[in-house]
C-alpha cells in the first residue's frame, strides 16, 4: 500500500505579518462568525465537557529535583486544542509557554505557537508563530463586544494595563468606534506608559491620550472601558483591580480579559454580565469548585461563585452568542453597565489562524516543510 507523503507550512512572524495577522477589522469579523457557530455548537474544545480553556502543567512551588521548574509568576505550559466548523472546519491546538522572568531575558513573557491540522487524519497542515496572531484575536474578542454595545458616538476609553493585550484592544475599539478621541491608560511602571502613549501617539495621531494616576480616573467619563493586567492568584481576591460603581459612567461597556473586582450588590443588583462564552464559565466552575475565582481572577467567574452559591442565578448572565444570532436584545434598557468578560478561547486561535493560514496559500507566502515523502512504520 502506498502512502501519501505530508507536507505542511512553515509561517514564521515576518510570513503572518505578511499574510494579514494585523488587520484588525477582518479579525473582529472572524471572531464574530467564530462566535455565531460557537453559539450554534458547532465546534470542540478540550476536555469530556468539550468547553475546556486547556490542559495546563502546574509546577510545585518547591521541588526535590534541581532541574524541575518551580512555580512563578505566569510560569505555565498550556495546550490549547480545538475544532471550529462552517467556513472554517479546522482543528489545530495552541501551544502556549509563559514566564514572567523572560523578560530579564529579553523574550515576550508568553512564546505562542499554533499547528492546524487535517480534521480526518491529523496530519499537519501548517505551524506557525502564533504571538502577534494571539494578541490580535485576543484584542478582536473585546472589539466584537465594543461593536455591539459601546454607545454610537463614544468618545472616551480608559485602558488598566498598558500591555500587549491593551494595545490591541485598542485598536479594535477604534475599528469599531472611530469616533473616538480620548484615551486615558493606567499602569504601574513609567516605562511601559511611556511606550503605550508613544505607540498610541505614532498609531492614532488624530487621538487624544495621557497617563492617569488611578483606576478611578481610567473609568471615569470613560464610555468603554478595557482592564488586562496581570495580577497574582495567591488566594486573596482583594488584590484585584476595583472598580466601584459611581466611577462608572451610564451605558458604559466594561471589558475584562483579566482580574477585575467590583461590589457584589452592584454585580447581583444593577451591572448586566456578558460572557464570551457561558459554558467556558461554567466548566471553570466545575474544574476549580469552590472559589474559582480564586485561581480565575476574570469578573464572570465570580459570578459563577455567587450562582453557586445562590445569591445570582444562571439567567442573570447573557451570552454573547444569543446577542449575534438575535436571541436576546443588544440591550436590555437605556444606560444598562455592561460588564463583559473575556476568557479567551482555543476556537479563537484556530479561526484567525486558518484565515491567516489560507491567506498565506493565496498569496505564496511560507515556506513548505516535509513530514514524510513515505512513513517507515506503519
Amino acid at each position: 500500500m502506498a502512502y501519501p507523503k505530508i507536507d505542511f507550512l512553515y509561517l514564521n512572524e515576518e510570513d503572518m505579518v505578511k499574510a494579514g495577522v494585523k488587520d484588525m477589522a477582518s479579525c473582529v469579523e472572524t471572531m464574530e462568525e467564530m462566535f455565531k457557530l460557537l453559539k450554534i455548537g458547532n465546534y470542540r474544545m478540550g476536555g469530556a465537557n468539550g468547553n475546556s480553556h486547556g490542559c495546563m502543567v502546574m509546577f510545585p512551588k518547591e521541588s526535590p529535583f534541581p532541574e524541575m521548574p518551580v512555580d512563578g509568576p505566569d510560569r505555565r505550559f498550556m495546550a490549547m486544542p480545538a475544532y471550529l466548523g462552517g467556513k472554517f472546519d479546522m482543528a489545530g491546538m495552541k501551544w502556549y509557554g509563559s514566564n514572567t522572568e523572560n523578560k530579564q531575558k529579553g523574550l515576550p513573557r508568553s512564546i505562542l505557537t499554533l499547528i492546524l491540522n487535517d480534521k480526518d487524519t491529523g496530519a499537519p497542515k501548517a505551524f506557525m508563530s502564533a504571538n502577534i496572531l494571539s494578541a490580535y484575536r485576543t484584542g478582536a474578542v473585546p472589539g466584537v463586544g465594543f461593536k455591539y454595545f459601546a454607545k454610537d458616538d463614544a468618545k472616551v476609553i480608559g485602558i488598566v494595563g498598558p500591555g500587549v493585550m491593551s494595545k490591541t484592544a485598542l485598536a479594535a475599539a477604534m475599528a469599531v468606534r472611530p469616533s473616538l478621541q480620548t484615551v486615558k491608560v493606567k499602569g504601574r511602571g513609567k516605562a511601559s506608559l511611556d511606550r503605550f502613549v508613544q505607540h498610541v501617539k505614532d498609531t492614532y495621531p488624530n487621538v487624544d491620550v495621557y497617563p492617569v494616576e488611578t483606576i478611578e480616573e481610567a473609568v471615569k467619563d470613560a464610555d468603554i472601558v478595557s482592564v488586562s493586567t496581570s495580577t497574582p492568584t495567591t488566594g486573596d481576591t482583594s488584590i484585584y483591580p476595583y472598580i466601584a460603581e459611581d466611577w462608572i459612567k451610564p451605558g458604559a461597556v466594561i471589558e475584562s480579559t483579566a482580574a477585575l473586582r467590583f461590589d457584589d450588590d452592584f454585580v447581583i443588583n444593577r451591572a448586566r454580565t456578558v460572557t464570551d462564552n457561558i459554558k467556558l464559565y461554567e466548566a471553570w466552575e466545575e474544574e476549580m469548585k469552590p472559589d474559582a475565582y480564586k485561581t480565575v481572577p476574570i469578573p464572570a467567574v465570580h459570578v459563577m461563585d455567587l450562582i453557586a452559591e445562590g445569591k445570582m442565578s444562571i439567567d442573570q448572565v447573557d451570552d454573547l452568542g444569543d446577542v449575534l444570532l438575535g436571541n436576546i436584545p443588544v440591550h436590555r434598557k437605556d444606560d444598562e453597565v455592561i460588564i463583559y468578560s473575556v476568557g479567551g478561547m482555543p476556537i479563537e486561535d484556530i479561526a484567525w489562524g486558518t484565515i491567516v493560514y489560507r491567506n498565506a496559500l493565496a498569496k505564496g507566502i511560507g515556506q513548505t516543510l516535509n513530514l514524510w515523502d513515505t512513513p517507515q512504520m506503519v
